[in-house]
């Protein structure tokens, strides 16, 4: 089969869909993958893949700019002749759909990885987009098999009508390489709590913060790192001015994009995400658990999944910077027996329910059930 995997960054194909990917080109089929060209591209080039790019803004919407990504996205389905198109996020699963839908693709996989932007946040512009994106849903959606990485999600799409029950299915997260992820108890540094995410106001960067400022103030040592890049695509995006001056403050470091995120996670004695995005089912969390570590996150869609309360880590309230230094200072307070029975927990939980080779069998079970 030829086999189309479409998202809106070459950083989220590199990153989360590679290992299908690549699995499925082992099994003989045709990949090609679709996406704004970027800092990956050469990445995914170079692994031996037929990256296709067009051009499609993630920073709002610009009519003519949409219709020219829509029309660049209808001449490769068309050359193409796909047997199945694979859409990741909003836009690309919106635009895919259209596309497939003119130029006759049957096979049609369209992956919900969160609620997103439109769904969780209250402004005019969501106000004004959201009607808008659940009409054109219910209406692209028709035919289509629809992923979803969370329960809470899929129960949204459902009640409002937006797909028919026939076409959900659960799929939790895009998986994690526990081979890759494991623990390393020797590397762990006392003190180390790292909240791994794209810095938008949106993952909790500002609650975080605020936590280190009263586990500080109250005489706590520790070290508090936010990892990862800037997103200016993103209408969330944290300017980095702003990131420079809580690290001119003594509050936190950013140590930016890492591309060793294993060594980070075996490093960190916490992991945190205080996030309010909206998520599918975190990356970054499942990745800390696979790697042993206690987490504290929000108790929202996407995240409470991966918390077994008390067990390997603990939920705390959104928006909620109190009750976030509160859950830190208690898993950096406890005796060591306590911890290693934390660690333990989070990498049975990875084993269990989010490793790579799981996920990816269950999203080529789909493709084999498509009538196509």
């Amino acid at each position: 089969m030829k086999i189309i995997l479409f998202a809106n960054t070459d950083w989220y194909l590199y990153n989360y869909r590679l290992t299908l990917a690549e699995t499925l080109k082992q099994q003989g089929h045709t990949i090609i993958l679709v996406a704004p060209e970027g800092a990956f591209s050469s990445r995914i080039r170079q692994l031996g893949f037929d990256l296709r790019t067009i051009h499609l803004s993630r920073r709002g919407i610009y009519p003519l700019e949409e219709l020219n990504a829509i029309r660049e996205l209808f001449r490769i389905f068309k050359q193409e002749k796909p047997d199945i198109i694979h859409n990741f996020t909003i836009k690309c699963v919106l635009y895919g759909s259209l596309a497939a839908h003119i130029t006759g693709v049957k096979g049609v996989v369209n992956a919900i990885t969160g609620l997103g932007y439109v769904f969780t946040r209250n402004n005019l512009f969501t106000h004004i987009a959201r009607p808008i994106v659940r009409g054109l849903y219910r209406w692209l959606l028709k035919g289509t098999a629809v992923i979803f990485q969370n329960q809470a999600d899929m129960d949204y799409f459902f009640f409002r009508k937006l797909i028919g029950k026939k076409q959900g299915i659960l799929i939790p997260s895009s998986g994690v390489d526990t081979n890759l992820f494991t623990p390393a108890p020797a590397k762990i540094e006392q003190g180390l709590v790292v909240l791994s995410a794209r810095m938008l106001w949106d993952k909790g960067v500002a609650e975080f913060v605020e936590a280190a400022r009263i586990l500080h103030q109250s005489g706590v040592k520790a070290l508090f790192a936010l990892v990862g890049d800037i997103d200016q695509g993103n209408p969330s995006s944290i300017p980095i001015d702003q990131l420079h001056a809580w690290e001119k403050e003594g509050v936190v470091v950013w140590w930016g994009w890492q591309d060793n995120m294993v060594d980070v996670y075996q490093r960190a004695q916490v992991v945190c995400l205080p996030s309010s995005y909206g998520e599918g089912l975190s990356k970054s969390l499942i990745e800390a658990a696979a790697c042993g570590c206690p987490l504290v996150t929000t108790d929202i869609p996407g995240c409470r999944e991966v918390v077994q309360e008390g067990k390997n880590g603990f939920l705390v309230p959104l928006g909620d910077a109190a009750s976030l230094a509160k859950a830190i200072r208690k898993i950096l307070k406890m005796k060591a027996h306590d911890l290693s029975a934390m660690r333990q927990a989070s990498r049975k939980l990875a084993i269990n329910e989010y490793a790579l080779e799981k996920i990816i069998s269950k999203t080529i079970i789909v493709y084999n059930q498509l009538d196509i």
